[in-house]
């Protein structure tokens, strides 16, 4: 059993770490409203954008000479998976979850017999990646550095992006991420941006739309279409900025819980402890006493 001076030790230490979670939890719920906020407003935008150009497609009448990131390149052998993670921890499963997502991909596409290329976007995401599918990572982006992500480096993402595209490095590119849908919970997403999803059969009515348009269809598709895919990385930025911080809030809170929990019992295992001795030692001085 524990000394008293070791159970003292502890329960400060535990009260320690608990001002900590209780501090993290605190800026974390800052940083959530406003990253909240940006996710709610970019998902329109996005939303809008990736519609637009689905109904354009739609409108094209020279099907063999549109845009490859439209129809893609013909085949479907190559995947790349964009994982995009967080660059810190302590948000519960929030990196975890996401990779969960990514590896359930990785394995039907391997199964199939196709092949994998993973490009990791934050650097939880490459630690957990690394140690079971290392081989097929072929890329990999960190924002350690920075306090903020911004479209640029969306943009960055995107270029490298459509860089291996035109050399034919691969056919299928899907992004990875976390929707956020309230504090407690986050939605692992996989979203296809390479070549674009078409319409579920129960949005199809959109597609009856006829555009003109002005220039050409392939001039204005081909401008439209490589600023669509550092829209998506975009959003899937804003959606993972405002999940972590949720993800980190209920993490720091449920630690802050714990500790008190924890500190309760010490307390109580303490108390005991010291409530003993001061009989033992009660019942030594009663023997002494009595021997005389």
């Amino acid at each position: 059993m524990a000394s008293l001076d070791d159970l003292k030790k502890r329960i400060l230490s535990v009260k320690s770490t608990q001002k900590i979670t209780k501090a993290m939890k605190m800026v974390a719920a800052a940083k959530l409203r406003k990253a909240q906020e940006n996710a709610e407003k970019g998902r329109p935008f996005s939303e809008k954008m990736n519609n637009i150009i689905l109904n354009l497609s739609g409108s094209i009448t020279d099907k063999e000479n549109a845009s490859k990131f439209l129809v893609g390149t013909g085949k479907n052998e190559v995947h790349l998976c964009v994982v995009i993670t967080a660059d810190r921890g302590l948000c519960g499963g929030f990196n975890t979850n996401i990779c969960r997502k990514a590896k359930t991909y990785f394995e039907k596409i391997l199964k199939e017999g196709k092949t994998l290329k993973i490009f990791t976007v934050g650097s939880k995401g490459h630690d957990q990646l690394k140690r079971t599918h290392g081989t097929y990572i072929v890329e990999k982006v960190n924002f350690k550095g920075l306090k903020k992500v911004s479209f640029k480096e969306a943009e960055e993402i995107g270029k490298k992006i459509i860089k291996l595209f035109n050399e034919n490095k691969f056919d299928v590119c899907n992004i990875f991420y976390n929707k956020f849908k309230n504090v407690i919970t986050q939605i692992p997403q996989a979203q296809q941006i390479i070549p674009i999803e078409k319409l579920k059969k129960e949005d199809e009515k959109i597609s009856e739309n006829f555009y003109e348009f002005e220039p050409e269809e392939n001039e204005i598709l081909n401008d439209l279409l490589p600023r669509n895919i550092s829209t998506q990385i975009f959003k899937a930025f804003l959606e993972n900025a405002a999940s972590e911080q949720g993800s980190r809030m209920t993490a720091m809170d449920n630690a802050t819980r714990n500790a008190g929990d924890l500190v309760d019992k010490l307390t109580i295992t303490y108390n005991r402890s010291r409530q003993a001795a001061i009989t033992k030692e009660l019942i030594e001085i009663i023997s002494g006493a009595e021997s005389l």
